[in-house]
């Protein structure tokens, strides 16, 4: 090198794999601003060949002198089987009379040979690699800009999308408040008719009373539609492909199974029985109408989607026993499930939550229900997966080992034979093109 110190240059390659502004010499660290490699150094090339050679006739000389343990002669032959060097007098021995033997000069050469091509190769992917290394530090194509610019641009989205939503929730309220106030007005107004022509004369009385009677009953007739929420259909982009990263494969636990269900042969559906009995069971009374996972889960975060097409009414949820809800600074203690019923009435399907006060109006079919479960914060979600919805959220709580997931596909409506509640592979999904309702 231009300071006078000398390098070989397998070392000096090793010493500059890494790209850098300039080059430094490893022992004086004296910077050469010439981004290339030294000349060679002819005399110390003819040198070092001069010492290979002697190492080699070195190695030689001393493999001459190298002797068996056991009869003191010259290790002069080869065995290939049990790849050791061995005496004349040894390779004669039953041990080695069926094996095959070579010299030791001539094997050992052809495997010098061997390491020599190898070595040949070794330099050249080493150069490859240090090509490789060169071009790496300069990409061509800036991925981690890119991909950083396409998550800020999600992230804009979503906050655009939440604005967007949250407005117009607040606009349904509103839009809620005004009508329940017109009907408040309404009623005041009606009320106020009615008590005028109670004290009517009676001719004036019967002229204008059909009209009335007619309008009162047309106005009361509102309340059933005014008074029933409906649960709102607000996608959420990407949440259940999100979710989806979480997923884990649970099957059920036959041996759980109360008098009232069967579970199916590959322990991945729930039946309802005959037996059941029609009117809603306690949802803490476990023993008769559900079935638990054989899985329990811990810490971390799950996610698992329950077929519930062929049902009218169902539950979902999971059991943990000693659970806490925080509220504000004080932790409640609460029942040792949280569930998701779907209940069937006159007027429609409803979800119902318990422990909770969700119980509104279901305007379509739901077929398959997704359940999130994440033990810090403390939440457990239901999803709509077609709808890509929320449905309810159980949060914050406070769980404690070990957390089994709950089904129970029933009550059965009176003079209906409904379908099994399954559990759906992790592999599987669901999208609006693909379902069919029945």
């Amino acid at each position: 090198m231009g300071c006078g110190h000398r390098f070989c240059r397998a070392c000096l390659s090793r010493s500059w794999r890494v790209a850098a502004p300039a080059f430094s010499c490893p022992e004086c660290r004296r910077v050469s601003q010439v981004r290339e490699f030294p000349a060679v150094d002819g005399h110390l090339a003819r040198l070092t060949d001069l010492s290979q050679e002697l190492c080699s006739q070195l190695v030689q000389s001393t493999e001459a002198q190298s002797r068996c343990t056991r009869h003191k002669h010259v290790l002069k032959v080869f065995c290939e089987e049990d790849q050791t060097p061995l005496s004349v007098r040894c390779s004669r021995s039953p041990g080695h009379g069926a094996h095959q033997l070579s010299p030791v000069r001539e094997t050992a050469h052809s495997f010098r040979e061997k390491l020599q091509r190898i070595r040949t190769r070794v330099r050249k992917h080493l150069k490859e690699a240090e090509k490789l290394l060169a071009k790496g530090q300069t990409p061509a194509v800036d991925w981690r800009r890119m991909i950083s610019a396409e998550y800020t641009k999600l992230e804009d989205f979503l906050l655009s999308e939440k604005s967007r939503r949250l407005e117009r929730m607040k606009e349904d309220e509103r839009a809620s408040r005004a009508r329940l106030s017109q009907r408040l007005q309404t009623l005041q107004d009606l009320l106020l008719e009615l008590q005028r022509a109670d004290h009517r004369p009676s001719v004036d009385l019967l002229q204008g009373v059909k009209q009335l009677l007619g309008r009162s009953e047309s106005v009361l007739s509102q309340r059933a539609k005014a008074a029933t929420p409906e649960l709102g259909e607000d996608p959420l982009p990407g949440v259940i492909e999100i979710l989806s990263g979480f997923r884990v494969d649970i099957t059920l636990d036959p041996t759980s199974a109360g008098p009232c269900v069967t579970v199916s042969e590959d322990l991945r559906s729930v039946k309802a029985e005959e037996g059941w009995q029609v009117e809603n069971p306690h949802p803490e009374d476990l023993a008769r109408h559900y079935v638990f996972a054989e899985q329990t889960l811990s810490s971390g975060r799950q996610y698992w989607e329950v077929d519930v097409t062929q049902l009218p009414q169902w539950t979902l949820g999971i059991h943990t026993p000693h659970s806490r809800i925080k509220r504000g600074r004080n932790v409640d203690s609460c029942p040792p499930v949280f569930l998701l019923r779907c209940v069937k009435k006159e007027e429609g399907s409803y979800f119902q939550s318990y422990p909770g006060s969700l119980n509104y109006r279901v305007r379509g079919p739901v077929p398959r229900i997704g359940v999130y479960l994440e033990d810090a914060p403390g939440t457990i979600a239901f999803y709509n997966v077609l709808q890509r919805s929320l449905i309810y959220r159980f949060f914050p709580i406070v769980f404690t080992e070990p957390i089994s997931p709950i089904f129970s596909p029933g009550p059965p409506l009176p003079g209906t034979k409904a379908g099994p509640m399954t559990l759906c592979p992790v592999d599987s999904h669901l999208c609006a093109c693909c379902y069919s309702p029945l």
